[in-house]
């Protein structure tokens, strides 16, 4: 089935008058990420440039997606917009609410069985205003999206900070906040600074045990977790031409790691092969037909340092596995070195649990070359000393791979296949005993490992792979086995080594699925009630925040001063929270409770200035909003990176928060936190961060004079009566300080369509 046809036809039959017009005003030969936005205009063709990292351009995306953990707030949002049917092609993916424990037939079942209320609000609301729907089961987001929606050139945003993904289709796909989802589905531009570009050449050609996830563990350890803020990442060369699409995929999915806005490949023949194998046959013949413009002009890849703003080089000849971690994703090591790691940071030599699977590695290919892994365990007589799990990316390679014997060479080693869902990559795995809290290692194929995420235990020293090198550790139990060069006793005290893994990029048999678990939108959409339980604890009808009242903000209390790393798993943890990501309310419930107050150097423990008492965050925060006193939040470097969630944003300004200040910030919570009537600022002198005292009372002083490109200034009131006076840079522009005026960008919108 070929989705949105007509839609992609109107894209690529506009392709060459915008790539002219483009190449026209810029006056040079363009890369192929500036092919894609420069034809994706709101306004239609270019009639000027935009300066990269300057100018805030007007975009207009061909298509919008969402998993159900931001849908929900996305359609409570979109119901307040007047809008009866949304602008663009959009698609609903329920994958984030299926919490991993037993195997996937019984989860699957709990779930639906949970989350039913939440799962009929999502199917009625997305068949009232005419999108696609993917029911439970079906597979996660990303991997769904590679098989049925992306296409070479198009232009997509999702509600995810994993949308990234089909950058390895040949899209700019970017992760946002629900609120940038809801601007585009109300039919408005979507936003976005002109990214910088980087570069990355590949050459040679994988062999032995080296994944594509390796390029990407590679590429992390050298931008660091912020190395790509405000960069799109193009990929080229002969290695990269060399690349299977999923294994493109895997790389551009992990590109969110390093902060990217996105990644993307140009179309190639991998992606004309994976479009005709997942049934797209059509697209693929329309792709053909532009193929000129789905890829940089000839000069650019030729000399990439006159076009990009950043060059790398990779030879993927010489490019060794990597392991990534352990509370990082960032931390690379060759594993070469990896063993002689292990030991000399005292980390958990004694591997737990191995898991594969996940948005990043579950494709064919990945579970066909892990799968040729377990099948040497069992031919070579070996035990596998650690638990193992599976998750497939979608109903359809699960099926495939079933009928192709993959995970039955997964079940003779004791691996256990769980629901086609994000489980363990998320937090969302009951992991017996973690409660313990004990230290220990595993290693996964996934993309993220913060401290807690997967299981909740700061003690679990994760790990990351690619597939086929988790499943070689699991066998071996041990992290400081190296696959490459040491042999392994089997049951019959034999020494045995392990074969490099062999995978099929695609099936020779084609994919096969008896139901994807589709459910396609009501034709009349005006005929179908949005359901929602009076008595819910999980969905709540959204109310809009109050507008900026147009006075300067005096008397701020400090809620918490967050120390050193910040993501949004510490401001809105997910885990067991994904259950209430409906309702604001219950939510707020976890705000900033992984957030480590500079002062103690503890989680949820922050003093209360009203009875100079220690509480947790949330209980303080709301003392503060029941007295009518504004508060501030302070932040250290990279504040908001990993998850999309809009929910790390909309939480604080629930409970009354005013102001972010930080010393610098991830970009999609930037975004978000603009996008929800706050004020985020950056310290003009990052060492300004230092200044703030724990009883300091704030006042943002010129407030009233608040424009683009002009700082403001903040006077800290400290305890012992002494004052510092500092200021505050920020990035809105005209059009985001009207945001901030009208209380929310959705505000704004729905005054704009009243009009």
């Amino acid at each position: 089935m070929v989705f949105n046809l007509d839609m992609i036809k109107k894209v690529y039959e506009r392709y060459p008058e915008r790539v002219a017009a483009a190449r026209k005003v810029l006056n040079r030969p363009l890369t192929f990420t500036e092919k894609i936005l420069y034809s994706h205009l709101f306004d239609g063709a270019a009639s000027e440039e935009f300066p990269r990292g300057e100018a805030y351009v007007n975009f207009a995306p061909d298509r919008t997606t969402m998993q159900d953990a931001t849908a929900q707030m996305v359609l409570l949002q979109f119901m307040h917009s007047g809008r009866k049917q949304a602008a663009v092609p959009s698609s609903i993916h329920a994958d984030h609410l299926i919490q991993a424990e037993v195997g996937a037939h019984t989860d699957l079942q709990h779930a639906l069985s949970f989350n039913k209320e939440v799962y009929e609000f999502m199917g009625s609301g997305a068949s009232k205003f005419g999108i696609d729907f993917w029911k439970a089961g079906a597979g996660i987001i990303h991997q769904v999206v590679l098989e049925n929606y992306a296409f070479p050139g198009g232009l997509m945003i999702g509600s995810d900070s994993h949308t990234v993904n089909a950058g390895g289709l040949g899209m700019v796909a970017v992760g946002v906040g629900g609120a940038d989802v809801v601007d585009v589905i109300t039919g408005m531009p979507w936003e976005l600074k002109m990214p910088k570009l980087i570069g990355i050449k590949l050459t040679g050609k994988l062999n032995g045990w080296t994944a594509s996830k390796d390029v990407i563990l590679k590429v992390a350890g050298l931008l660091t977790v912020k190395g790509g803020t405000g960069y799109i990442v193009e990929y080229f060369g002969e290695g990269a031409q060399s690349l299977s699409c999923t294994g493109k995929g895997t790389i551009c999915n992990m590109g969110a790691e390093i902060g990217a806005t996105t990644s993307t490949f140009a179309y190639d023949k991998s992606m004309s092969t994976y479009l005709r194998g997942t049934g797209r046959a059509e697209v693929a013949d329309l792709a053909d037909k532009v193929a000129e413009h789905l890829t940089a002009d000839a000069e650019v890849y030729a000399n990439p340092e006159k076009y990009f703003d950043k060059v790398i080089e990779i030879n993927l000849s010489e490019l060794e596995p990597h392991i990534n971690g352990p509370f990082t994703p960032d931390l690379a090591t060759p594993i070469s070195k990896f063993a002689a790691a292990v030991k000399e940071n005292n980390w958990p030599a004694k591997l737990e649990v191995g898991l594969i699977g996940s948005c990043t590695n579950s494709s064919y290919e990945d579970i066909s070359r892990a799968a040729s892994i377990a099948r040497q365990a069992v031919d070579k007589n070996l035990k596998v000393k650690a638990e193992f799990t599976i998750t497939p990316g979608s109903e359809q390679v699960r099926y495939t791979t079933e009928r192709d014997g993959f995970l039955d060479d997964f079940d003779k080693i004791g691996g256990l296949v769980l629901a086609n869902a994000c489980g363990p990559c998320i937090g969302q795995w009951k992991r017996h005993g973690s409660e313990k809290k004990e230290k220990n290692s595993i290693i996964t194929s996934f993309n993220r490992n913060f401290s807690k995420r997967n299981d909740g235990n700061p003690n679990t020293h994760s790990f990351v792979a690619s597939p086929e090198m988790v499943t070689a550790l699991t066998i071996a139990g041990d992290m400081t086995f190296n696959p490459l060069t040491d042999t392994l006793t089997n049951e019959k005290g034999e020494q045995v080594k392990l074969d490099e893994p062999k995978g099929l990029e695609m099936p020779p048999k084609g994919f096969a699925v008896e139901d994807a678990g589709y459910q396609a939108p009501a034709k009349d959409g005006s005929k179908v009630e949005v359901v929602i339980p009076a008595d819910s604890k999980r969905l709540q009808l959204f109310e809009p925040f109050a507008a900026w009242d147009g006075k300067n903000i005096s008397g701020m209390k400090l809620l918490v001063k967050a120390f050193g790393k910040c993501t949004t798993d510490h401001i809105s943890p997910a885990g067991h929270w994904l259950f209430y990501r409906g309702h604001l309310e219950n939510l707020s419930e976890n705000t900033l409770t992984g957030a480590v107050n500079a002062f103690n150097k503890e989680t949820d423990k922050v003093k209360n200035q009203l009875n100079g008492e220690y509480g947790s965050v949330p209980k303080v925060q709301r003392a503060y909003q029941a007295a009518g006193v504004p508060t501030i939040v302070v932040g250290d470097e990279n504040y908001g990176e990993g998850s999309s969630r809009e929910h790390a944003a909309m939480q604080p300004r629930y409970l009354g928060v005013r102001i972010v200040l930080t010393r610098s910030f991830a970009r999609i919570h930037e975004t978000n936190l603009k996008k929800q009537g706050m004020l985020a600022l950056t310290f003009a002198n990052p060492a300004d961060y230092d200044k703030i005292q724990e009883d300091d009372t704030i006042d943002l002083v010129d407030l009233t004079e608040f424009a683009p490109g002009k700082q403001l200034t903040l006077v800290l009131h400290h305890a012992d009566g002494s004052e510092d006076t500092i200021k505050a840079n920020h990035s809105y522009n005209a059009a985001q300080i009207e945001w901030f005026k009208a209380g929310s960008a959705l505000n704004l919108i729905r005054q704009q369509l009243k009009n």
